[in-house]
């Protein structure tokens, strides 16, 4: 048995918390570079703006109404840790989905309503932020039960008759459908997850495939997918970005690069990870009308996995070395760390030994960032949390503070 808790509108409940101005208002979260709406409120929802919908879409007199923020993605992540917190105090095993969704065991809970209810009372109470609770024996009806859920008032609903309770609930929001699968099974008659539960399975198999297969079995309520608590190991790590405004600089193009390979090791190195490979591609604006279109990439094998910052940087900028052209207006960079493994196997090279002083020198990087924050020490071919903007830094005029993560960000109350 299965329980899906999800953040109400997380990112613009977030700046609720932290904004009480803002509650019973229309605010909208946009994506990186203030581009598109990523998160809504209600009363946004209320007002027609559309998931994705791009700032500059929005008629200037609903545009007038609304409360615009950009993505803070750290103070998100924060919040998020503290909602997980407490669903790891009160289930027996918890595994996050997604920065807002968690999936909670219920095996061996007599009174699942009243546990979820408990659930959803304390996240609010504790953190913040309002969620719904959907319950179901499989993850895809906990889902089903989710979306249910958000249009009650106690924002708890489980699914114990799904040929019944799903009879309206369209198949294009079933869990593992998506829109190209739901146009099809629409030309046939399967309008509703209750018409996908009755639908023949062996001539959905044929037509469909095993993926559609195992989403019938759970809507039938057939486990076919388990509770992941800890996350499986990554093939590949990438931290890529959209400029701001276009970099034509090659000291300002390798500082992104250099930025974004800082960030990767970051990750690699919380998840006792090793590299084996490192990936490097540059991108001009292929939206940009009569530009010059340039869309290099390198990559490279180690013969030996690292996790060693330092390493990567400089292989990282002799890339851009080698790919950077004059005359060009750089618009994306990207940097992946290919061929993972974990930090405990080790394949060695006959002609370069081991140096021990790597992994010391990257926990007392990595203990100083988590303690005093993500940037405090890091390198001079790098971004600073502390320095200037950089020229390629993502638009973000509507930033709300680092409300969690920066002690000079801090709510002062007088």
């Amino acid at each position: 048995m299965f329980a899906l808790v999800d953040g109400n509108n997380f990112y613009a409940s977030v700046e609720r918390v932290w904004q009480p101005e803002l509650r019973g208002k229309p605010v909208i979260v946009l994506s990186n570079n203030d581009g598109c709406a990523i998160a809504r409120s209600q009363e946004a929802k209320a007002l027609g703006i559309k998931m994705g919908q791009p700032l500059h879409q929005i008629p200037p007199e609903v545009r007038r109404q609304l409360h615009v923020r950009s993505a803070n993605f750290a103070l998100y992540g924060d919040m998020s840790a503290r909602v997980v917190a407490v669903l790891r105090d009160l289930f027996p095993a918890v595994e996050v989905y997604s920065i807002d969704e968690s999936f909670c065991d219920l095996a061996g809970v007599g009174d699942r309503l009243a546990l979820a209810a408990h659930a959803r009372s304390r996240i609010l109470q504790w953190v913040g932020v309002p969620c719904c609770v959907g319950i179901g024996v499989t993850k895809t009806l906990a889902k089903a039960a989710n979306k249910l859920a958000k249009s009650t008032v106690d924002g708890v609903v489980e699914i114990v008759d799904p040929l019944e309770q799903l009879r309206e609930f369209p198949v294009d929001d079933v869990w593992g459908v998506g829109p190209r699968f739901a146009a099809r099974l629409g030309a046939e008659g399967i309008l509703t997850a209750a018409d996908l539960i009755r639908a023949d399975a062996e001539t959905l198999r044929a037509r469909y495939g095993v993926v559609l297969a195992r989403t019938q079995l759970e809507l039938r309520g057939t486990p076919c997918m388990e509770l992941e608590e800890a996350e499986a190991d990554r093939q590949q790590i990438v931290v890529s970005r959209s400029f701001g405004s276009e970099v034509t600089a090659r000291e300002d193009l390798a500082q992104s690069v250099a930025t974004f390979a800082a960030r990767a090791c970051e990750k690699l190195r919380a998840r006792s990870l090793q590299a084996g490979g490192l990936w490097v591609w540059l991108n001009t604006n292929p939206f940009r009308e009569g530009a010059a279109q340039y869309h290099p990439s390198r990559s490279i094998a180690f013969p030996v996995s690292t996790t060693d910052t330092r390493q990567l940087l400089g292989v990282a900028r002799a890339m851009v070395d080698s790919m950077w052209r004059p005359g060009y207006r750089y618009k994306k960079a990207g940097v992946g760390l290919l061929d993972l493994s974990r930090g405990s196997v080790a394949q060695g090279d006959l002609f370069a030994g081991a140096d021990v002083r790597v992994t010391p020198l990257m926990e007392v990087l990595d203990q100083a960032n988590r303690r005093f924050g993500r940037g405090a020490v890091g390198f001079a071919s790098a971004t600073s949390r502390r320095g200037p903007a950089p020229a390629w830094g993502m638009k973000q005029s509507s930033l709300s503070q680092a409300f969690t993560t920066r002690w000079d960000q801090l709510l002062r109350v007088k």
